[in-house]
């Protein structure tokens, strides 16, 4: 299993404004945009997250990582008994991913693109 990439994600208000202010401050650029969520990154790729509300999870995460076999992160996830709150499931827009909560109560993303 290899990490492809590993990014904080915001929960915001005004998705509009925080694009507008971390691109403005902190020289990013936007690489993604389902409407909902938003992923800034800086020339070398290093990204940040903002996002209103999950489409289709129940609750937003803290974190996502993208990994080259979500499947197999997901199996490790059941044997460490880690809570799983949002199941492994293939989005429309071209992600598997699910969702745990770590012990600190930060949820993490995992997820791959299909």
């Amino acid at each position: 299993m290899a990490i492809q990439r590993i990014a904080p994600i915001l929960t915001v208000d005004d998705l509009a404004d925080a694009v507008r202010v971390h691109t403005a401050i902190l020289g990013l650029h936007v690489v993604m945009d389902n409407g909902w969520i938003v992923f800034l990154a800086d020339d070398d790729g290093r990204q940040l997250g903002l996002m209103t509300v999950d489409r289709t999870a129940p609750m937003n995460p803290d974190l996502s990582v993208f990994v080259d076999d979500v499947e197999a992160v997901h199996r490790r996830a059941v044997v460490a008994g880690v809570k799983i709150v949002h199941p492994l499931t293939s989005e429309e827009w071209g992600v598997q991913r699910f969702f745990y909560r770590d012990a600190s109560g930060r949820v993490v993303n995992v997820g791959t693109h299909a």
